[in-house]
């Protein structure tokens, strides 16, 4: 339970902070280089994909070599030979 109020405070605080950068910078009189870092890097971290797992633990992955099996098995996908719509194909 502390723990987790920690991280919160921690995060509120580090939000905190980025939004002072970025308000600095866009209506500031003289922003440093100190509110650059902190905005650049605020959002750099926006980017990184928090919330990834390993590809064994992910909930629908494919396993691996699935595919390399399928494709010396032959299985590969082929359009459909029956014709759509009640049209006639035509093999010609």
């Amino acid at each position: 339970m502390a723990g987790r109020i920690v991280r919160r405070g921690v995060a509120l605080g580090l939000g905190a902070l980025w939004w002072w950068a970025a308000l600095r910078l866009a209506v500031g009189e003289d922003p440093g280089v100190l509110e650059a870092a902190v905005a650049a890097g605020g959002w750099g971290l926006s980017l990184l994909p928090v919330h990834c797992v390993p590809k064994a633990r992910a909930a629908g992955a494919v396993p691996a070599g699935r595919w390399e099996a399928a494709w010396r098995a032959g299985d590969v996908t082929r359009a459909s030979p029956h014709p759509r719509s009640g049209e006639v194909s035509d093999p010609s």
